[in-house]
């Protein structure tokens, strides 16, 4: 099970789907592959099978939608620490009571397929922050417009 994994078990009840699908959309190219051949198909079916996937993923999102950024403040309230979730990863991990360590978010960029330097935690950590921002929205959270891309 991998950190995002974690932060969506945080924030999403059980029963939605991206906590019951747990890492599919870090998967989601290995997920529309092994869609199409359970899917009988004519060569005319099989260019329209990628595009399927992504509708039938999002019409649970449109149904189950959290607000990411209510259940966020409810945590930061009845948290003894000042915690800013709306900026520092650091600060939204250890408010999700995850490992908020520099090895824990290198590894939640390695999963993130993070690019940039790892050694340069600044940077590291607002990509990190906005990309986590974007996750959770992608996967039926509603997260504040200026928090994600």
């Amino acid at each position: 099970m991998g950190i995002l994994s974690n932060i969506f078990g945080k924030i999403f009840p059980s029963s939605h789907a991206a906590n019951t699908q747990g890492q599919q959309p870090s998967a989601q190219p290995g997920a529309q592959s092994s869609a199409q051949p359970s899917q009988p198909a004519s060569p005319q079916a099989a260019p329209a099978a990628p595009s399927q996937p992504a509708p039938a993923q999002a019409a649970p999102v449109a149904m189950e939608q959290v607000d990411v950024e209510q259940i966020l403040n409810d945590m930061a309230r009845k948290n003894s620490q000042k915690l800013n979730w709306r900026t520092s990863i650091v600060d939204l991990l250890k408010l999700l009571d995850l490992d908020s360590s520099l090895a824990a978010r290198k590894e939640l960029a390695q999963e993130l397929q993070y690019s940039g330097d790892t050694s340069d935690s600044a940077a590291m950590n607002i990509w990190l922050h906005r990309q986590v921002m974007n996750k959770l929205a992608a996967n039926g959270g509603k997260v504040p417009a200026d928090l994600k891309d």
